[in-house]
């Protein structure tokens, strides 16, 4: 049976929301009253957002919106997490006791939801780490103990700060060896994007920060986790990465030239830096052919660079292996309700579409790789 699994789609869980709606400052859910006396709840998740937040309804918290949505759409199986900002605001004990707490929940959320077989839900989640500044490892080694032994949850979600100096500081290295031990899938995704200051003084909603802010965000995450050696220390670790990996793989080779001639870090990895893509996963979510289709270049020349060998010929379907499709629900909802999602319907046109890649190939990204990567339909 051919699934479609979309493994970037987003939950504000009951109890994360009940949260943000008690709240005075950003992250918050706020509620107004429009001129025709309607009420309209708002979601700010950044400071100075543009538009006075996103318009915020049942669709991020309630489980029956987010069926109702796959089914309208052709989604068998979605792979939920919770969205940023996740646990970033809060203390040490706070954010260990929410972790736990949301955790629990979000296995509920996907255990109680409707299944496609007797071993196959159409829930699955990515679980949360109370990673901020000041937890001890023994908490987030919990934390990553405890998600692992809930059936529905075969991952975490994490931002690019860590617990507080970013992906590449030495504090995480427990976390890595424990996720690399329980094989969760740690997906990466930003927040925070870049300093505001570049976006200039013109108005431009949030295409600004969305389309390049959070991108440039994990590009500068992942590329100061690869530095730091991470990858060498723990090769089996599985990194998924949102927004088809930003802009890393159409920089990985300036990069690897950087690094080359750079006396600070010329011996410190060892491999080429293209190399390391080629261990880390992307999501689909680039919506056109072309991108997806250099992204799996990208992936499938990595095996070039294992011994510092450039010579080679690229094999698309390679690369294909580590995308998966994901459609970033509940944000970016189409401007009339009755309109599909773009966000669907443009990605699933963009992995049909891309040139080189075969049947199988464009099927492993639309579900079979997901299947096989989150181990879904197994105990």
């Amino acid at each position: 049976m051919a699934l479609l699994v979309d493994i970037h789609t987003h939950v504000y869980l009951p109890r994360y929301v009940s949260l943000l709606r008690a709240r005075h400052t950003v992250p918050r859910i706020f509620t107004s009253v429009t001129r025709d006396g309607k009420q309209d709840d708002r979601l700010l998740i950044l400071d100075h957002e543009p538009s006075g937040g996103r318009p915020v309804g049942a669709q991020y918290w309630d489980r029956d919106e987010k069926i109702n949505f796959m089914n309208r759409h052709g989604i068998n199986v979605s792979v939920v997490s919770s969205a940023n900002p996740w646990l970033d605001f809060l203390s040490a004990p706070e954010a260990k006791t929410l972790a736990s707490e949301l955790n629990e929940d979000l296995e509920q959320y996907c255990s109680e939801g409707p299944s496609l077989s007797p071993t196959l839900q159409r829930l699955y989640g990515f679980g949360l780490l109370p990673l901020v500044p000041g937890i001890s490892t023994s908490a987030l080694v919990d934390s990553i103990e405890q998600i692992s032994k809930l059936l529905h949850l075969r991952g975490i979600i994490l931002g690019s700060r860590g617990v507080g100096k970013g992906l590449d500081d030495e504090a995480l290295d427990p976390v890595w060896a424990a996720l690399e031990k329980t094989g969760l899938v740690a997906f990466i995704h930003p927040h925070y994007g870049v300093d505001e200051k570049a976006w200039g003084e013109k108005s431009n909603g949030h295409v600004l920060p969305l389309a390049l802010g959070f991108p440039f965000e994990t590009t500068i995450a992942t590329t100061r986790l690869i530095l730091a050696g991470v990858l060498d220390r723990f090769p089996s670790l599985r990194l998924l990465l949102a927004h088809s990996g930003g802009a890393l793989p159409q920089l990985s080779s300036r990069l690897a030239s950087c690094i080359e001639h750079d006396p600070v870090v010329a011996s410190r990895l060892q491999h080429d830096a293209r190399w390391y893509l080629g261990k880390l996963y992307f999501d689909a979510v680039a919506y056109g052919p072309e991108e997806l289709g250099f992204v799996s270049d990208v992936i499938s020349r990595s095996a070039r660079f294992e011994s510092k060998d450039s010579v080679g010929v690229v094999d698309r379907g390679i690369g294909s292996k580590r995308m998966l499709f994901g459609t970033d629900h509940p944000f970016f909802p189409p401007l009339q309700p009755t309109d599909k999602w773009k966000s669907v319907v443009e990605n699933l046109q963009a992995i049909d579409s891309v040139s080189g890649w075969g049947t199988e190939d464009k099927q492993g990204v639309r579900g079979d790789n997901a299947i096989s990567l989150f181990q879904l339909g197994q105990k």
